[in-house]
């Protein structure tokens, strides 16, 4: 057994990172059970800030919402953070992400603002020791790899990919940062939240007996989307609309329902080996991509989850992840339940000043994530998290390849699969490509 392994039984010997409240809870749920499993997961540090170091230098690669989020996250994670340069395909969103930072008191550097598609490799020139990337996920695996080969640590936003191809370019690359001693920490904060990192230890240690089934649920109202607006080209219409296009974002199964599909992954300690399922569009406005998702995907031992997923105004609502067992269930953020629905135990929140819970974690899951990249870098204790979230982002592309085609896929066709999204050439102007909405029971599996 390696040191990253530990079995249910001695689970709470063997890791120094279990909380008082949460070794209570551990005894009192795994004393009864009396089976074992190897459990090969390394739990991050969860610190309040980052030690301090050496000073770390970042560049911010895309300025768009999420990245100017990013960058500031980054910033408050620990003391001597600096961002220093940022990079984006259009220049107004560098200086627009420039000036809101400028009110948070953070100055670049005029000569550190680059745009452009080669943006990118002029920052990765500048004196940096950190890159974030959060530009639409088409450019993820380039820019990672970009990255990588400048000997940069790196912040990768999630999805890290929108097809087959891009996502084992992202576990090739990550394969090279584990070997250059990089960190990669990726945008899966719920891996790096408080509630939900003490449910995966009680469930790790058997509070649930042998996972069963889960289902991941990411029901919302439709998002962000623009008109094209006169004097925008192809090329620019479709970036500044990049949520709306699969080349660019991978359709919301990958944006934002990866976030679910990556905790089922997490808990059941693998990912599906096929997938079957259906969507539809229904009153998406602009772009190619689907109104909803519904896809079953089944494991090695036949367990199974239940994926599912809209994006769609005035509808019922919801988001969360369920896994079951065979002793009980969990909503994985912060409560277990008993077969019969009673709680058999909930997280304890910090406290207000009346005695009452917060209901919230101490840290942001956001911060959360920078404070684990600054730590691993400044402790010489690297951290690649590439590879995992490639294979989440893997197990939504294969979700999506199933619903749009009608047909069964499989992991190994995923990984074999020579489907390569998006424009051979990235320049402004009018773009060779064709946007039909996909049609089950037409479409091919690449």
């Amino acid at each position: 057994m390696n040191k990253n392994q530990l079995s249910r039984r001695n689970f709470l010997e063997k890791t120094a990172l279990v909380g008082a409240a949460g070794v209570v809870g551990l005894s009192a749920l795994s004393s009864c059970n009396k089976k074992t499993q190897e459990v090969d997961y390394e739990f991050p540090p969860l610190l309040d800030l980052a030690p301090d170091g050496k000073t770390l230098r970042a560049g911010l690669v895309g300025c768009g919402n999420r990245g100017t989020g990013a960058a500031l996250n980054f910033l408050a994670a620990g003391n001597d953070l600096h961002l220093v340069a940022l990079a984006d395909v259009f220049e107004d969103k560098v200086w627009d992400c420039r000036d809101k930072l400028l009110k948070q008191r953070i100055d670049i550097p005029e000569k550190n603002c680059f745009w452009g598609f080669d943006a990118y490799k002029s920052l990765l020139e500048a004196d940096l020791d950190v890159v974030i990337l959060a530009t639409p996920p088409h450019f993820r695996p380039m820019h990672f790899d970009a990255a990588v080969q400048a000997k940069k640590h790196v912040f990768l936003e999630k999805p890290v990919c929108v097809d087959p191809v891009g996502a084992r370019q992202i576990m090739a690359t990550s394969k090279k940062a584990e070997n250059m001693g990089l960190t990669v920490i990726t945008g899966t904060q719920r891996r790096h939240q408080r509630d939900y990192i003490e449910t995966y230890r009680q469930v790790a240690s058997g509070a649930i007996g042998e996972l069963t089934s889960a289902k991941a649920f990411w029901m919302q109202s439709h998002v962000w989307f623009r008109t094209r607006e006169e004097g925008w080209s192809d090329m620019e219409y479709m970036l500044r609309n990049w949520n709306s296009f699969c080349w660019l974002g991978g359709d919301f199964i990958l944006d934002t329902h990866v976030h679910n599909i990556d905790v089922v992954n997490w808990f059941m300690g693998k990912h599906p080996v096929e997938a079957v399922g259906f969507g539809g569009r229904a009153r998406r406005l602009t772009g190619d991509q689907y109104d909803f998702f519904s896809v079953d995907f089944e494991f090695d031992k036949g367990e199974f989850s239940h994926s599912f997923a809209r994006q769609i105004d005035g509808c019922a609502n919801q988001l969360g992840e369920r896994i079951m067992g065979t002793e009980g269930y969990t909503n994985c953020k912060n409560t277990i339940y008993n077969l019969d629905g009673s709680v058999k135990w909930t997280y304890d929140y910090p406290k207000n000043k009346d005695g009452r819970s917060t209901g919230v974690v101490k840290v942001s899951p956001y911060v959360q994530e920078h404070i684990h990249l600054v730590t691993a870098i400044r402790t010489n204790k690297p951290v690649v998290e590439a590879e995992r979230t490639a294979i989440s982002t893997l197990t939504a592309i294969m979700g999506r390849t199933a619903a749009y085609t009608g047909q069964k896929v499989t992991w190994e066709e995923m990984m074999k699969s020579t489907e390569k999204l998006g424009p051979d050439t990235y320049e402004m102007g009018p773009v060779d490509m064709e946007f039909p909405i996909p049609v089950p029971g037409t479409q091919h599996k690449a």
